[in-house]
C-alpha cells in the first residue's frame, strides 16, 4: 500500500460492496426420517446382553367387533320373539266375536289394574272329546269366539269361569264355580254357566258383573289345542297337589293318575287336570277344579319367570311368542297382550281364591251377597263398584 511523502495514512483501495440474499434449499426428508427412527432406540432402555428384543404387540383395531355382532344378533332375536307375539295375539283378536259395549277397557294396564275375565267352555271336537261328546265343527268355531250356541245339540256352557286382576303390580285370581245361582239379564236365574250358552261372551260378561258389582275391562277364551302348545313350548309346568287325583276324562280320551305332591304336567295332562271335578282316589268337587284351573295359570306364571328358565325362553323365544296368544281368543290385541304378560310376570303370587257358595253340596250353588262382598275386596282391595246381586234369593 502506497503512502504519500507528507507521511499520512493511505486511502484505503476501492472495492466494490454486494449484500448477499438468503438461499432456501428444500429440506432433507430422508435425514428427518432417519433422524426420528433413531430417537425412540436413543430413548429406550437399554438390553442386557442376550436379551432377546420384546415383539410389539398388535394394535386391535374397534375393539372387539364380534361382540357387536353378538349383540345385534340377540337384538334380533328379541325383536323376532316380540313380532311373532304380536301378529298371533292380532290374529287371535280378530277371532272373537263383536263384544259391543260391554267392555270398557284401559290402554295402560301395565299401570292401572285391569278385570279380566278368563273363560272355558265345555263344547269339544273329537281331538279333546268323545265321539259321542264331540259337536259339530261350526259349533266348535262358535263357542271358541264368544258366541251364543243356542242352535247347536248339546250347546256350550262356561265350564270354567275366573277373573284375574292384573296390573299395576297385581297379580290376583278369582274362580267362580260353574253351578252358582246367578241372574242372568234376559233369562232368569240359572246356573251362570248356562250364559255362555244364551249369549256366549257378552252376556257372560253382564252375568258376572252383575254378580259381584264390578266392571270387566277384557275377556279371554281359553284355546284348548293353544293352550296345550303353550305348555308344551314352556317344557311343561310344576304345580302342587294337596291330594291324589285319579279320573278319565271325556270317556277315557285323557287320563290322570297324580299322587299327593309336586307334579310336571304337559300340556294334555294339564287340561285334562283342569276339566276334573271328581276322582277314583280322593273326594273332590268342583271347587277343587277351579283351584286346579288357578294353579295352573300360576304354574305357567312361574315357569315363565323362573330365573333359571330365562336363557331357555329367550332361546325359545319366537315359538313362545306364537303360541302365548293362541291360547286364549281375546280382546287383548298387540297392545293390550304385552302389557298383560308384563303384568303377570312382575305381579306377585295369591293365594288361591273362590267365590265360596253356602253349601257346597247344593245344587245349584247359592252364594250370599256379603260372600260376594269379601271375594272383591281380596281380588281389588277395595269394596264392589256396586251393589253384586250375587245369587238371587
Amino acid at each position: 500500500m502506497a503512502s504519500d511523502d507528507e507521511g499520512n495514512r493511505p486511502e484505503p483501495p476501492d472495492y466494490k460492496v454486494y449484500r448477499s440474499r438468503r438461499r432456501f434449499s428444500p429440506p432433507d426428508l430422508d435425514s428427518l426420517r432417519e433422524k426420528l427412527r433413531r430417537e425412540p432406540a436413543e430413548k429406550a432402555p437399554k438390553k442386557a446382553p442376550g436379551e432377546k428384543p420384546k415383539e410389539a404387540k398388535p394394535e386391535r383395531e374397534g375393539g372387539r367387533p364380534w361382540l357387536k355382532w353378538i349383540g345385534f344378533a340377540l337384538l334380533g332375536w328379541l325383536l323376532l320373539s316380540l313380532l311373532a307375539f304380536a301378529v298371533s295375539a292380532t290374529i287371535q283378536k280378530s277371532k272373537l266375536t263383536d263384544m259391543g259395549d260391554t267392555l270398557d277397557s284401559n290402554p295402560l294396564m301395565a299401570v292401572f289394574p285391569q278385570n279380566i275375565l278368563v273363560l272355558g267352555t265345555d263344547i269339544r271336537d273329537t281331538e279333546f272329546g268323545s265321539a259321542e261328546q264331540a259337536e259339530t265343527e261350526e259349533c266348535v268355531d262358535a263357542a271358541a269366539s264368544g258366541e251364543a250356541t243356542l242352535n247347536c245339540a248339546q250347546g256350550a256352557r262356561a265350564d270354567s269361569i275366573m277373573v284375574l286382576r292384573a296390573g299395576g303390580g297385581a297379580f290376583e285370581k278369582l274362580s267362580i264355580p260353574r253351578d252358582v245361582l246367578a241372574a242372568i239379564p234376559g233369562f232368569g236365574n240359572d246356573k251362570i254357566n248356562a250364559a255362555y250358552r244364551f249369549g256366549g261372551a257378552p252376556l257372560m260378561v253382564e252375568t258376572v258383573e252383575q254378580l259381584l258389582g264390578i266392571e270387566l275391562n277384557h275377556v279371554a277364551i281359553v284355546d284348548f289345542a293353544g293352550f296345550r302348545d303353550l305348555i308344551d313350548s314352556l317344557g311343561g309346568i310344576d304345580i302342587e297337589l294337596d291330594k291324589p287325583v285319579c279320573n278319565e276324562i271325556s270317556g277315557g280320551t285323557f287320563k290322570i293318575d297324580f299322587d299327593a305332591g309336586e307334579v310336571h304336567l304337559n300340556g294334555e295332562k294339564a287340561l285334562a287336570l283342569a276339566r276334573t271335578r271328581e276322582s277314583s282316589c280322593s273326594v273332590i268337587n268342583d271347587l277343587d277344579r277351579t283351584r286346579f284351573q288357578q294353579q295352573i295359570i300360576q304354574g305357567m306364571k312361574d315357569r315363565l319367570t323362573d330365573p333359571l328358565r330365562i336363557p331357555i325362553n329367550f332361546l325359545k323365544g319366537p315359538l313362545i311368542g306364537w303360541n302365548a296368544p293362541k291360547a286364549f281368543v281375546s280382546d287383548m290385541g298387540a297392545l293390550a297382550m304385552p302389557q298383560f304378560v308384563f303384568a303377570a310376570a312382575i305381579g306377585g303370587s295369591s293365594d288361591t281364591e273362590v267365590l265360596k257358595p253356602e253349601n257346597v253340596a247344593a245344587n245349584p250353588l247359592f252364594v250370599p251377597v256379603e260372600n260376594c262382598i269379601d271375594a272383591v275386596r281380596k281380588l281389588t282391595g277395595d269394596p264392589p263398584e256396586n251393589n253384586p246381586v250375587c245369587s238371587p234369593s
